[in-house]
């Protein structure tokens, strides 16, 4: 397994090994034809010593490439260039092909064969090592009546789990009982039950321009309209929303309205003040997705608090302060509204993970939660610091986020083709998410691209900025 290695407070994730090495290395010669199908390569034996590595790490490399369909295992006459492979066009790899569609950074997301990260969209395993999570689940702690139930469970999910995200939501001046509150498996989740309550093939659907790409992928998948509302650092733009108004009717308005993501931006209360009246004028919903909630000000200007769950649905989640494998998230709505989505949810998964919100709920009831917490909000700070003086200092102009999160939003100078700047990138193995992702119409108003501030200050990204600011100047 691929470790982590450490220098200073920069993290690499997932350096090449010598079975990746090996593996590059002989796809190259056979999509180059310089061994060709039906040849034999040199035995394990004679390849390990060749290459200086064990015997077991060429095996290794020889079995995958069996999988990739390259070789062919020959019983009694080794390992030959596979059949399939003739006539292989030379191709970049999934990980170096260009991250410029939804799906393939999606993909890269989660399988991360880049090296180094700044596009990515969450924070770093290591961030959460030593903290309460590795060891709550050596010993799967729960507190006392607390047990792990095997069945379905209910379709609300885990009740106690339900009071305290009621808790939270009260500290964020959000008032709802835990019926409520819906548990979910994660963010993405609670986004498809609204899509499928609210939503038919043509409906017209606002989203922030920049926004979540991953939500434009899925409306569209659903064959709703998208329609992109322009994003300013507090806000979307009332002026652009009006004028959208004026000629189109959506159901609903998805809206991350702190920390957002891609740019950093937090709400301001005249922009939610305004936002709120169109939708009482119009006659549409909000979905609020707050995933940083729980590192952020409680006191941060949030819609469903001066809605009071009227026309916003709040979307929470622990995938971005805990793990991302632990999918449980929330959506809290009026009671009309949670009673229908619960509905949704059992026709189409029946019940969310019983397991993991009991998992939650210990982390949260015996402490473990907050003191993770407070270690989570003081590496974002540092990191976030250390990062705008690291891109200031190379000539990036960044926008400082308001209130928190982990991203950053760099717009390029003219005369920077972002596209291309992330096909060089990822000839380097250097992860970029660039600004057209980000838009619905795919369409950026100004190369920009976004920044994980875990990732910002890495020595090869910053090193690589660099040089191509200084090719423009």
């Amino acid at each position: 397994m691929a470790s982590s290695k450490k220098t200073g407070a920069v993290t690499t994730q997932r350096p090449v090994t010598r079975v990746d090495a090996i593996i590059a290395r002989l796809s190259r010669l056979i999509a180059e034809g310089l061994v060709k199908p039906g040849e034999r390569i040199p035995s394990i034996r004679r390849a390990a010593i060749d290459q200086g590595v064990s015997k077991n790490t060429m095996a290794e490399a020889y079995d995958r490439l069996v999988a990739l369909g390259l070789l062919e295992a020959r019983p009694g006459s080794g390992y030959v260039v596979a059949a399939a492979a003739a006539g292989a066009a030379p191709r970049p790899a999934p990980h170096v092909a260009e991250a410029l569609d939804l799906v393939s950074l999606l993909r890269e997301q989660m399988e991360q064969h880049y090296e180094v990260r700044p596009g990515d969209g969450r924070p770093p395993p290591s961030w959460m090592e030593g903290s309460e999570l590795s060891a709550q689940f050596e010993g799967m702690k729960l507190p006392r009546g607390v047990g792990i139930e095997y069945g379905y469970g209910t379709v609300r999910g885990f009740l106690p789990l339900r009071e305290r995200i009621g808790l939270s939501l009260a500290e964020r001046a959000i008032h709802g009982s835990p019926e409520q509150v819906l548990l979910t498996h994660g963010a993405n989740h609670a986004l498809d039950l609204i899509m499928r309550q609210f939503l038919e093939p043509g409906d017209v659907v606002f989203v922030d321009d920049p926004g979540y790409y991953p939500l434009f992928g899925k409306l569209r998948l659903g064959k709703a309209r998208v329609v992109g509302i322009r994003r300013k650092a507090d806000g979307p733009d009332l002026d652009d929303l009006n004028a959208k108004l004026a000629v189109l009717q959506p159901k609903l308005f998805f809206i991350q309205s702190l920390a957002h993501n891609p740019t950093g931006g937090s709400l301001s209360l005249s922009v939610a003040y305004g936002l709120l009246q169109a939708a009482e004028k119009h006659g549409f919903h909000i979905v609020e997705d707050d995933p940083f909630a729980d590192i952020l000000p409680p006191n941060s200007p949030r819609l469903a608090a001066l809605d009071q769950l009227n026309r916003v649905l709040y979307i929470g989640t622990f995938s971005k302060t805990l793990s991302a494998s632990l999918r449980v998230g929330y959506v809290a709505a009026s009671a009309a509204l949670t009673e229908a989505l619960a509905d949704i949810k059992l026709l189409t998964v029946a019940a969310s993970s019983a397991h993991a919100e009991r998992f939650v709920y210990g982390l949260i009831a015996g402490g473990h939660y907050l003191r993770h917490l407070r270690r989570l909000r003081g590496r974002v700070e540092e990191a976030t610091a250390r990062a705008l003086d690291d891109l200031a200092r190379i000539g990036l102009p960044v926008v400082p986020p308001h209130g928190g999160g982990f991203y950053l939003w760099a717009e390029f100078p003219a005369g920077i083709d972002e596209l291309a700047l992330c096909r060089d990138a990822a000839q380097q193995s250097i992860f970029l998410a660039p600004g057209t992702v980000f838009s619905p119409e795919r369409v950026s108003r100004q190369p920009a691209m976004r920044i994980n501030v875990a990732h910002a200050s890495h020595p090869r990204f910053l090193g690589f900025m660099k040089k191509a600011l200084q090719q423009i100047e």
